[in-house]
């Protein structure tokens, strides 16, 4: 008996030691932390359950039948996060540069698969040279069974990947499908031909990071939704970040103790709104005083800035935001923009999850580069999203909300459940200089005149009262009151109920 647990001793050490001592301190030399480094940082103590640690690859071609590493280059498993079932693999760069295998995919495939029976989410990080070239189609394959169990996982568990390393070619399909992506700046990146295909395709000469670093998909191309300086911030943010989820498609969201009184008024939003209707003003300022704590978890900061995203928490339970910001563009909504918040509604709408808007939009932004770009149907993506959302939706009018972006912004004709305005609410059908010169057009050159008109027009039309009688506001409200009306909607809205008409799946315009 001590013979076979000396033997089981000795091959948990290898399968611990990865590629060797070596290759572990090349990894910290990269300023990277080991596969199970990262594991132990992320979970709770002592919850870590392996599983399949002594699996290796199959392959018998290119010497490779004498190379084998217990694990096969990626850690998988289960544990907790403040106490929360998750499940989790850990792709070992020091194991042939975490490329995958089809034991290795076979690995990732079967911790989907209990993620989805047990309704639990799954923490994907990723550091991987891709492919296993000596498998050939094998690993390919073993791709498409990853990519399958992501599509059939979305929208019933959160999927959450961490890009902690190289992910190229297929390898970053996987992350694109999962609910949310974060990155880690100068040692992780992400993109499907690398610089050297790049140049001899293109004649384009680019680094990795400027390619697909994390600086890149975090600000350019949209496909991050944070990027952190180091591992450990990255692991710890994510650990935070999971507080905000449930578990599943079919859980109750998680709550915590109220610590923040849901009554509590401030009247320092009573002078957020700037008298001069062309300034801006700050929105994180309106969610940071209403939501709880001032716990606010931006998604997508640094893309699309003229609308906010993110999680906080009203009365102890989460809500999504979605909020127009007039420091950027006016608030106005691009191609961008629309893309970004409908994709966040739509994993709200998933995931039961209650969403709260901060309506302060002047338009879509007008231009060839937008209707090139095909801002119709871009901007008919967050129409179709909040149209089709069920849950709880409360909308909070600032200030400007003028034409069709008035509608898309969840309002009452869009199944919104309560809609406020503050008193500065203008909704219109557009601004009152621009209404003005259109129906008053003869009187362009006479500015007094049209001053006047212009005058005449916001007292009657840019305010919330003719809204308000025809019960598209449900109230207009004191800014300073904000919070106290949103968290007792909401409470009345826990137990709304509301279902779409059946259907295999509906057709997003994407």
């Amino acid at each position: 008996m001590r013979e076979i647990i000396e033997e089981l001793e000795r091959r948990r050490r290898a399968a611990r030691e990865g590629g060797g001592q070596r290759r572990v301190e090349a990894q910290h030399a990269k300023g990277k932390l080991t596969a199970r480094e990262r594991i132990d940082v992320l979970l709770d103590e002592d919850s870590f359950e392996e599983w399949d640690v002594f699996v290796e690859h199959r392959c018998a071609d290119f010497e490779m039948p004498g190379k084998t590493v217990p694990g096969d280059g990626v850690v998988t498993g289960h544990g907790t996060i403040n106490g929360r079932t998750i499940f989790v693999f850990s792709q070992d760069f020091t194991v042939f540069g975490g490329s995958l295998s089809e034991a290795h995919a076979g690995k990732i495939c079967k911790i989907l698969d209990h993620a989805m029976r047990v309704g639990a989410p799954v923490i994907g990080l990723n550091d991987s040279g891709g492919a296993r070239i000596q498998e050939g189609i094998d690993s390919l394959a073993g791709y498409a069974e990853v990519f399958q169990r992501n599509v059939l996982a979305s929208g019933v568990i959160p999927q959450i990947s961490m890009i902690m390393g190289p992910c190229a070619g297929g390898a970053v399909y996987s992350p694109a499908i999962t609910d949310f992506v974060f990155m880690v700046r100068d040692s992780s990146y992400m993109y499907v031909t690398g610089p050297e295909v790049v140049k001899t395709v293109t004649h384009e000469t680019v680094s990795h990071e400027e390619l697909g670093g994390a600086t890149t998909h975090s600000s350019k191309s949209g496909v991050a939704d944070r990027a952190f300086e180091n591992d450990i911030d990255a692991i710890l943010s994510v650990r935070r970040f999971v507080g905000f989820l449930p578990s599943s498609n079919v859980d109750e969201l998680p709550q915590w103790d109220i610590t923040d009184h849901v009554d509590r008024e401030d009247e320092s939003l009573n002078s957020l709104i700037p008298d001069n209707p062309n300034k801006p003003y700050d929105m994180h300022e309106l969610i940071e005083k209403i939501v709880d704590n001032g716990d606010f978890f931006e998604l997508k900061p640094d893309y699309a800035g003229n609308i906010l995203t993110g999680f906080g928490r009203m009365g102890g339970s989460p809500v999504g935001i979605v909020a127009n910001q007039p420091m950027i563009l006016a608030g106005c909504l691009d191609i961008q923009s629309s893309t970004k918040a409908a994709r966040f509604i739509r994993f709200c709408d998933a995931f039961s999850i209650p969403i709260v808007t901060l309506v302060d939009v002047p338009g879509f932004l007008p231009g060839t580069a937008q209707e090139y770009g095909g801002i119709i149907r871009h901007g008919a993506k967050l129409l179709y999203a909040y149209a089709e959302c069920t849950v709880p939706k409360v909308t909070v009018i600032t200030r400007k909300a003028y034409g069709g972006a008035y509608d898309v912004m969840a309002s009452k004709h869009l199944r919104g459940d309560v809609n406020f305005a503050w008193p500065t609410a203008e909704i219109a059908v557009m601004g009152p200089k621009g209404a003005v010169e259109i129906i008053f057009r003869q009187d362009i050159g006479d500015a007094e005149k049209i001053e006047k008109r212009t005058e005449e027009y916001r007292q009657k039309f840019a305010n919330p009262f003719v809204a308000g009688h025809r019960g598209f506001i449900d109230d207009v409200i004191l800014p300073s009151e904000t919070r106290k009306r949103v968290c007792r909607s909401l409470k009345m809205l826990k137990n709304k109920h509301l279902q779409n008409p059946w259907r295999k799946h509906g057709n997003i315009p994407l």
